[in-house]
């Protein structure tokens, strides 16, 4: 324990945001990191408890007290060693993840958690300044040859693991860069794509090869992955968006948030309007903006329009609104419900909450405004409340509603079985599919989850991968 009174003595404090006027500007990340001195005072909060809850939030099993402690002591290079044993990626998980590690902190039950998430992004961070970070190599290669289908954090996690492990290891990409979700599900503003590009150039020193534009089932068939592999891991995500099938539905102007999002990230990497918008460019200046869903994709969809220059954004959710704060002593250490206001909210966006979309309403083929009506919840069931429809301008609007599952036609080119909700049926004691040398993890086997999760589904799928193909294994589950 770094502190024995830290807890009680220090006060929680996190990271900064440059002005909302300010970081409307540009696309860069905006998040102040915490002076070193100040990161060694939080860390010392930690109380180090005899049973850690914040284990029970954190997929990857993260040894948190273990480099709290160290951090506090400014043993930084010891607690980097630490944080990379569970954790292939903390600056993806430390910038992006929702932290549930510190839902769980015990601390949180009558103050605030420790600020877990920021302190591991700054010993990860801090490794790669001082150059900590470098490739490691497998002494010597098993004579395995490995295919990793999809570049997101559960594939990259899979073959930088099995790579490790001395196998020939090569990851399949459809899109044009490597990465994914991370690539082009987040915004630049909320993770730059450099923090990627590094990694990839890291796993390549490891030996692992990387092959973009190549959609398997499509421009590479399935059976020849087969022929060439003595194992194929199934690791894209979980694509298939959930739709609004409303009257009006198939007015211009009414996309996908992952189609506005991925546009942008790609002008963000210099492609020209013609590459990044294939099907027309998507643009919310001078725009009344509506996006439906409350998530987080829906609140990227508010912080691009707000950086375009929208006119107005409006963001409405089917459920209703979530409490201030949660009850702790009934959720905790759980994720809890509550309310949760994100920077993207806070640089312009009007929310409501338990409306339902009616339908959409436009003119020439275009969209102009959306019918809604307020609902209540009785027993588990929408209810429509009676008079209380209502218009709101939309020039263009956003689903934003998470995904179902993965895309069905991929699936069915490797012939796997799926379970009730469209993903491949796996379990997470092997990862094996039903079809011979076929593994699979990350949301293409639980569906659309955290990245946290498909980091551990990745390392996990990797080690059973590793056991399939030589007996035995010594990397971590």
């Amino acid at each position: 324990m770094g502190k024995p009174t830290g807890f009680l003595e220090i006060e929680r404090q996190d990271r900064g945001y440059e002005k909302p006027q300010d970081r409307l500007r540009n696309w860069k990340e905006f998040v102040h990191p915490l002076p070193q001195d100040v990161l060694n005072k939080q860390a010392a909060r930690c109380m180090d408890c005899g049973i850690p809850f914040c284990h029970t939030g954190c997929p990857v099993n993260n040894q948190i007290p273990d480099f709290n402690n160290l951090v506090y002591r400014d043993q930084w290079k010891i607690a980097l060693e630490n944080l990379q044993s569970t954790n292939n990626f903390p600056e993806f998980t430390g910038r992006v993840c929702p932290a549930p590690c510190e839902a769980a902190c015990t601390l949180n039950i009558i103050d605030t958690p420790v600020t877990i998430k920021t302190i591991e992004c700054a010993i990860v961070d801090k490794g790669w300044e001082e150059g900590w970070i470098t490739p490691q190599m497998s002494p010597r290669g098993t004579g395995k040859r490995v295919a990793v289908v999809g570049s997101g954090p559960a594939g990259l996690a899979c073959a930088q693991q099995l790579a490790r492990a001395g196998h020939a290891t090569t990851v399949f990409e459809k899109s044009d860069r490597i990465g994914g979700l991370l690539r082009y599900g987040i915004p630049d503003f909320k993770m730059e794509k450099h923090l990627i590009d590094r990694r990839v150039a890291q796993m390549e020193a490891e030996g692992v090869i990387f092959r973009t534009n190549m959609e398997i089932g499509v421009s590479v068939s399935v059976q020849r992955l087969l022929d060439d592999y003595d194992v194929l891991v199934m690791a894209g995500g979980a694509e298939n968006p959930r739709d609004l099938e409303v009257s009006g539905r198939e007015l211009d102007g009414i996309h996908f948030a992952m189609d506005f999002l991925v546009q942008q990230n790609k002008r963000n990497a210099g492609d020209d309007e013609l590459r990044a918008a294939p099907t027309g460019a998507i643009s919310a200046t001078g725009k009344h903006v509506v996006v439906i869903g409350g998530g987080d994709t829906g609140s990227d969809c508010v912080g691009t329009s707000n950086r375009h220059g929208a006119l107005s954004v409006t963001q409405i959710e089917v459920m209703p609104r979530a409490p201030e704060q949660e009850n702790k002593p009934l959720t905790w250490p759980d994720w809890p419900m509550k309310l949760r206001t994100s920077s993207s909210h806070e640089e312009g966006c009007s929310r409501d909450w338990a409306i339902a979309t009616k339908e959409f309403v436009g003119s020439n083929g275009k969209v102009e405004k959306l019918r809604a009506v307020r609902v209540e919840w009785v027993a588990g069931k929408m209810v429509e409340v009676a008079g209380s429809e209502f218009e709101l301008k939309a020039d263009l609007v956003f689903l934003a509603m998470g995904f179902v599952n993965p895309v069905q036609k991929v699936l069915d080119a490797f012939g796997v079985e799926k379970d009730g909700r469209g993903n491949i049926k796996a379990n997470t004691d092997d990862y094996r599919t039903n079809v011979d040398k076929v593994f699979a993890a990350g949301d293409m086997r639980r569906g659309q989850s955290l990245i946290v999760w498909a980091i551990r589904e990745g390392r996990q799928c990797a080690r059973a991968v590793d056991e399939f193909l030589t007996g035995s294994s010594v990397l971590p589950r």
